[in-house]
């Protein structure tokens, strides 16, 4: 059992307190979805069991459903990183599913509370095989922190020192003091162990442990390219904020990098296993096109397609423009 579904295990099997009602497959509202999902397929890996109480959301034989649930098990085990969001784990069972015309996906997703098919927006996968023209060079980061999303279109990220991109430039002094941090921390000198990390990050990069393993990495802020997200005092910037999160946390990502702003952070297109990230956030509702820096037509598409759903932001006739917010700030 992957240690993610043991994980989510865990955290939807604690006991339910008796004044709080239990969900259609037993387990508490406040569990519906992933966690809850994650349960049953645990229980199924051990038991082959799939639970009770689906059969009052699908017409299917057990027989059936068991077939479902081992399909859905096996690709959950397969997935890196596995479902962390219900969106994320309603996709997953739509594409195994899909194939099977007999399968009531609507009432698997239905009895965990999971997104319908309907309601997830559509995103299209990463297509082009050599880098896209004006590209200066790409990179892939290291597991993103969620606390490093600053809004919905601005994000930190490191990026391991052995990466072609970085490995070139990694000042001497950086490398030495790695090195030495690491014999302190051997002699257990854990003062000088800090002090060295700390020249590190003064220099840009930081020693994270990454698997039981630590990487020296060089830290880049990102500019999504092409968006402009509500700011955090606007409406909807918490929102398009906690959306980027949800997108980016805990995975690794493509970036592709344009130039550099005036605040020195990296333009760049992002992409989380396949899907880009701009047009995630655009489709949602959560960013406006900023053609004043971007002129690429599809993103404009992607903008009026949400505005026309009324999705997001544009659930307002009118919703100001973030660069004019920020103008009449300044002003």
């Amino acid at each position: 059992m992957g240690n993610a579904l043991t994980f989510l295990y865990g955290k939807c099997c604690k006991p339910t307190p008796t004044n709080e009602s239990l969900g259609p497959h037993g387990v508490s509202p406040a569990t519906v979805g992933v966690s809850a999902l994650a349960h049953d397929l645990f229980n199924f890996d051990i038991t082959s069991q799939v639970p009770g109480g689906l059969g009052r959301y699908v017409e299917s034989s057990k027989k059936a459903q068991a077939k479902w649930f081992k399909k859905i098990l096996e690709a959950w085990k397969q997935a890196k990183p596995p479902p962390q969001t219900a969106e994320e784990a309603s996709r997953l069972v739509i594409e195994i599913l899909k194939r099977n015309q007999k399968a009531d996906v609507e009432g698997l997703l239905s009895f965990y509370g999971l997104p319908l098919p309907d309601s997830l927006v559509e995103l299209s996968t990463e297509a082009h095989v050599s880098l896209p023209e004006g590209v200066l060079y790409e990179f892939q980061t290291l597991p993103v922190d969620p606390k490093a999303v600053a809004d919905g279109d601005t994000i930190t990220v490191y990026v391991s020192s052995s990466d072609p991109a970085v490995s070139s430039s990694v000042p001497r002094e950086v490398n030495v003091a790695a090195t030495e941090r690491l014999k302190a921390r051997e002699k257990k000198d854990y003062t000088k162990a800090d002090g060295l990390h700390q020249k590190i990050i003064d220099s840009g990069y930081r020693v994270l442990k990454i698997q039981n393993e630590e990487v020296l990495a060089r830290k880049f802020r990102i500019r999504l390219r092409g968006i402009d997200a509500p700011e955090g005092q606007m409406p909807f910037g918490k929102e398009a904020q906690e959306e980027l999160v949800k997108i980016v946390q805990w995975k690794s990502l493509k970036v592709l990098v344009y130039g550099e702003d005036q605040y020195g952070r990296c333009v760049g297109d992002l992409y989380c296993n396949g899907i880009f990230v701009q047009e995630a956030m655009l489709k949602k509702g959560l960013a406006w096109h900023y053609i004043a820096c971007d002129k690429r037509m599809v993103l404009a598409k992607w903008e009026k397609e949400a505005r026309q759903k009324r999705i997001g932001l544009w659930a307002s006739s009118n919703p100001e423009k973030p660069w004019d917010w920020r103008k009449n700030r300044r002003v």
